[in-house]
Formats: structure tokens, C-alpha cells, sequence
């Protein structure tokens, strides 16, 4: 599953540098373009992203322990409910489009608001599909096929990519272009979840769509999802505040944040998602029987082998930021003085990779138990405290350097976050392994900054692979003499 992820991430990383070639770094198009984009992933996070992890999948492990059809009428309802729910969610989305719009880009002139809400009229639709690709990513990871659901993103991104590359063939701006843009988005991910709801079908299970919504458990939906609902709408606060705050950076000032992100993502994704998507289900599994043992010891291994994995990375973004954004990003009708500000606020998401990757792993111990209360009340304060980060930036940084001040607000948010959730997951279950995790961390912090201290003896531009190669050998020979023994579980 880390294959296709990395795979699927290296295309939507291709995708972002096409696009920004395309469309121009530090440009208003590719602002606007970004903004509108996305708004159909923080919508259906709100109405129905965050329970996929959270509720669906609990439920979904659960119904096949205790059905007798293995849970497949269970699935085909819960799916059914989230087809007829999204789309209605979708319709009011495409109508609320200008306040949407308004809401997430102040800074936008009038004339690059226009064309914002023109382009989220062909991508809010994605709702849709996402719901449905998630609904049916799910239904597979509960029968143990995890692969189809991690390679669709590549077919979106290779959509995009060569849409990108048309646009940049014939480099116009005219309506035409700007509609097959859209339409070629929105195309891609179509392509997703047809791949996903294809392979559902190949597993054997039926798709069939059910009226009836009884069976499924509606009020204990509701009942789990209403704390959900405040998590994610506390994350989705915190990403407003942070788009806000990017728009107020002046033109560029959104792109850099979000291909910034997009760095980011790319290996909490490979790692730290991989390991939770498979872990999931068999936490789920452990909870049901109250078996809180094999929980706690799976829980400590996934948070120790994603700090392993990650501490480099962590260390080549802090050293390498900049020649990384000049490398990727310096290109076509990119503006310089902006590719160099993305280039410090990539070194300052690498302070937030590590709490942000074990954060994430843990709440997913909540989950499995079934509680989501604990879980929204820490993510609301995670968002309360990136807010507050964010509007420290904006009030503080000259104008051009706002945008930098952003995943500083994020480092000191999830750094709270990990804190507070790990505190309320030893009350809960009674230990966490925490002497363990501790000496884990701080073993890798300290073969992290040889790694670092190596890496940046080497990097320049032209040498950002030697400097990677030189920091990522240093890591494993002081990773080796410190006796990290997760490295093993990262190699296998």
C-alpha cells in the first residue's frame, strides 16, 4: 500500500509542478484556480470526510463481525445513504458558491472572484464522487483489499496531469481553455471513483443501491458523527484561517501555502496514512473484543515506526527547503522572489511532520473505541490554537511573510494536539507505552540532527540529491548505533 501511495502521491506532486508551470507561481489564475478547488474537498470533509475514519470503517469492521451476510446489506445501505445525501449536499454547495468563495479568499479582487465561483461550479460536483469513492474505498479496506483505493488517486492526477500539460501547450487564457480546465478537473476525479467502485464490483461484493435506510443505525450515525462533525469542523476552521491568512500574503500567497502543504502530505501520506488505513480495521477488530492489550501494542508500534520513517524527511525539509521550491517550482511563469518564500515555509512544515504524523496515528485509537467526543473536544482546541497562530501571523509578519507564519501555526497546533491526546488516551486505556514512544523520539530526534547537520554541509541546488543521499545514510548510521530497532519494521 506504501507503493501505490508514494506512486499516487508522486503523480499529484507531478500534477501540482505542471499546473504551476501551466498557470504561473505568484500569479493570480493559479490563486483562484487553487481556492476553488478546494472547497469540494473542505465541504465533503465537513459533511462527511472525517467519518470515514472515525465511524464508518468502526462500523463497517463491526457489521462484518456480527452479521450474518458478512455485513454486505449493512454496506450497500450505508452506501446508498451517502449517494443520496451527498448529492443533495452537493446542489445546495453549487448554489452557496460566491459565500463559499468569499468566505475562504477575502483577498480576491472582484474580477478573480467571478472566475473563483465560475470554476467552483464545475468542481463542487467532485462531492459527490469523492462520498462515493470513499464509501466504497471503505467497504474494501473492511474486506482486506487496500490497493485499489490507494492507486485511484493516480488515475486523477494522470487526468489532470495531461490536461496541465494541454493548457500549458497552448498557453492561452481564453473561455474555451479555462472550461476545459475545469471540466478536465473535475474529469479526474470521476476517473478515481470509477476505478474504486470498478474494483468493489471485481471483489465480489454487489453494488446495488437500497432505499431503505433502516438496518443501518441512523441515530447511532448521528449520535457518533455529531462529535465528528465538530472535529472536522474545527479542522476546517483552522484550514479557513490559514487560506484567509495566505490570501492576505499578497498574489502567490495561497499557492505557496497549499503547494507548501501538498510537500507536506506527500510523506505523512506514504508512511503515517498507510500504516493507519491498514491499521484501522484491525484496531477496530481488538476494540470489539476488548482486547485494549493488543490495541495499546499496535498503537505504540505504528506511532514509533512513522517517527522512524519521517524524522528525515522532516530534517531534509527544514535543511533543503528552499533548492527542493527552486527545483520543483522555479519554472515557466513562476515568479523567483515567490518560489523562494515557498521555499521557507516548506522548512517550516517540517517542524510540524513529526506531531502532526503521531497525533493523527493515535486519535485513531479513539476511533476504533468508538469514541469520537474525546477526539472533536482535542481537535477543537488543535484548532483553536492554529487559529490563533494564524492570526499571530497575520498581525505580527510584514505583509509578504504571513504566509510563512502559517505552518508555524500548524507545528505549535498539532504539537498541543499530540500532547493532549496522548494524555487522554492513557486515562482511557490506562497506559500508552509511553516510556517507550518517549525514547523512541528522542533517539530519532538525535540521529535526525546528524542527518540534518550532515544534509546541510551538502545542500545547495545542484546538489539536493547528494545532500538527501549524505543526511538519509547519516540517519541510518546513527539510527543503527542508537538502536532504533523500528527501522527494521520501515525496510521491511
Amino acid at each position: 500500500m506504501a507503493v501505490a501511495t508514494l506512486a499516487s502521491r508522486v503523480a499529484g506532486f507531478v500534477r501540482i509542478v505542471v499546473l504551476t508551470a501551466a498557470l504561473g507561481l505568484g500569479t493570480r489564475l493559479l490563486d483562484t484556480y487553487n481556492v476553488a478547488n478546494t472547497l469540494p474537498n473542505a465541504v465533503f470533509e465537513l459533511v462527511v470526510g472525517g467519518a470515514m475514519a472515525s465511524v464508518v470503517v468502526p462500523l463497517l469492521a463491526r457489521a462484518a463481525v456480527t452479521e450474518a451476510d458478512d455485513g454486505v446489506v449493512y454496506a450497500q445501505r450505508l452506501l446508498s445513504l451517502m449517494v443520496y445525501g451527498l448529492g443533495a449536499v452537493t446542489i445546495v454547495a453549487v448554489v452557496a458558491a460566491p459565500w463559499l468563495v468569499r468566505l475562504y479568499a477575502p483577498g480576491f479582487t472582484g474580477p478573480q472572484r467571478e472566475l473563483a465561483v465560475v470554476f467552483c461550479w464545475y468542481f463542487l460536483p467532485q462531492i459527490l464522487f469523492y462520498g462515493v469513492g470513499a464509501t466504497a474505498g471503505a467497504v474494501l479496506n473492511i474486506r482486506g483489499r487496500f490497493g485499489a483505493p490507494a492507486w485511484a488517486p493516480l488515475v486523477n492526477s494522470l487526468v489532470v496531469i495531461a490536461v496541465g500539460l494541454g493548457y500549458l501547450a497552448v498557453g492561452g487564457l481564453t473561455t474555451v481553455h479555462l472550461t476545459l480546465l475545469a471540466v478536465g478537473t473535475t474529469a479526474g476525479v470521476v476517473a478515481q471513483t470509477a476505478l474504486v467502485v470498478w474494483a468493489l464490483a471485481r471483489s465480489g461484493f454487489p453494488v446495488r443501491l437500497h432505499l431503505d435506510p433502516r438496518g443501518i443505525g441512523v441515530r447511532r450515525i448521528g449520535r457518533l458523527g455529531a462529535w465528528v462533525l465538530l472535529s472536522v469542523l474545527s479542522a476546517q476552521v483552522m484550514l479557513a484561517a490559514a487560506t484567509r491568512a495566505a490570501s492576505l500574503s499578497g498574489p502567490g500567497g495561497v499557492t505557496v501555502y497549499q503547494n507548501a502543504y501538498a510537500i507536506f502530505q506527500v510523506p505523512f501520506a506514504v508512511v503515517a496514512l498507510s500504516v493507519m488505513t491498514t491499521m484501522l480495521p484491525r484496531l477496530s477488530r481488538s476494540a470489539a473484543r476488548h482486547d485494549h492489550e493488543r490495541v495499546i501494542r499496535d498503537l505504540s508500534l505504528a506511532v514509533r515506526v512513522a517517527a522512524v520513517a519521517l524524522a528525515p524527511v522532516a530534517a531534509a525539509m527544514l535543511v533543503l527547503g528552499r533548492p527542493v521550491a527552486a527545483l520543483l517550482f522555479g519554472h515557466g511563469r513562476s515568479a523567483t522572489a515567490t518560489v523562494g518564500v515557498l521555499g521557507v515555509a516548506v522548512a517550516a512544515f517540517g517542524l510540524a511532520l513529526l506531531p502532526f504524523a503521531a497525533y493523527m496515528i493515535l486519535q485513531r485509537g479513539f476511533y476504533a473505541l468508538q469514541d469520537t467526543r474525546t477526539p472533536a473536544l482535542i481537535t477543537a482546541a488543535v484548532s483553536a490554537v492554529g487559529v490563533a497562530g494564524c492570526g499571530a501571523a497575520m498581525w505580527w509578519l510584514p505583509t509578504a511573510d504571513i504566509v510563512v507564519g502559517v505552518p508555524l501555526a500548524y507545528a505549535a497546533a498539532y504539537t498541543v494536539g499530540l500532547v493532549a491526546t496522548a494524555l487522554a488516551l492513557r486515562r482511557r486505556l490506562g497506559r500508552i507505552d509511553g516510556r517507550r514512544i518517549a525514547g523512541t523520539h528522542g533517539r530519532v530526534l538525535v540521529a535526525a540532527g546528524v542527518a540534518g547537520a550532515g544534509a546541510a554541509l551538502a545542500g545547495t541546488v545542484m546538489t539536493v540529491v547528494l545532500a538527501a543521499l549524505v543526511g538519509l545514510l547519516l540517519y541510518i548510521a546513527a539510527a543503527a548505533a542508537l538502536r532504533l530497532t523500528e527501522l527494521r519494521h520501515v525496510r521491511w
